[in-house]
């Protein structure tokens, strides 16, 4: 379908959410909250004491078929600035507890509230940034035929340490091959992936480089 966004429209193809996605994320979700949500509440804690407030960051990425939703994650920055009022590089406003909580992929947990609200999936390509919509090849759009995830295809074969066409290529190879099989294996893959901390940023970068278009 046709999605405006700004002053153009981006074609965007969706997918219908299967009902197995929405059962496992939510079954997935009941059964860890014993343990998910006192740590949600014990990192919180956490953040206020050593950052300060806000301790959540909030910002809007594109979500199924570029739908703008509010994305939930813990802070891991300081919001200092340069003489001209300028903030400072990520990688210079990243703090040590907050490289901490990038390393363990425990800044992610408040993502939960968002794959509650139908936002996101346990599984899916994950969300990027909204000024990125216009920058992307018809092909590359279609990453947005499904619901984002807080983990994926493409996080359990590099993470940051993929290129940015071979992320894609990754992504939108989970998009044609959806199966319930799959996101049982990305999310065993995960647990993993985060144990061993690969690929949580690219070598010199907070995260990684921007995305500047491939056309």
């Amino acid at each position: 379908m046709l999605r405006p966004y700004r002053n153009f429209m981006i074609d965007i193809p969706i997918k219908p959410v299967p009902l197995w996605k929405r059962g496992l994320d939510l079954l997935l979700i009941l059964v860890s909250a014993p343990a998910t949500f006192p740590l949600l509440i014990l990192l919180a804690l956490l953040v206020r004491v050593m950052m300060g407030a806000p301790v959540f960051f909030r910002q809007k990425r594109p979500g199924r078929g570029a739908k703008p939703f509010e994305l939930v994650k813990f802070r891991t920055m300081t919001n200092e600035t340069n003489e001209r009022g300028e903030l400072l590089p990520d990688k210079d406003r990243l703090t040590r507890f907050g490289k901490f909580l990038r390393a363990t992929s425990l800044d992610e947990l408040p993502e939960l509230i968002n794959v509650i609200q139908g936002e996101m999936s346990l599984v899916g390509p994950r969300p990027l940034l909204m000024e990125y919509l216009p920058l992307y090849s018809s092909e590359q759009a279609r990453r947005h035929a499904v619901l984002p995830g807080l983990t994926g295809w493409a996080q359990v074969r590099g993470r940051n340490l993929l290129s940015w066409p071979e992320m894609f290529r990754l992504d939108l190879w989970y998009v044609d091959n959806l199966s319930l099989a799959l996101d049982l294996r990305i999310l065993a893959e995960t647990i993993f992936s985060v144990l061993s901390r690969r690929g949580v940023n690219e070598p010199g970068q907070a995260t990684r480089q921007k995305f500047t278009g491939e056309r």
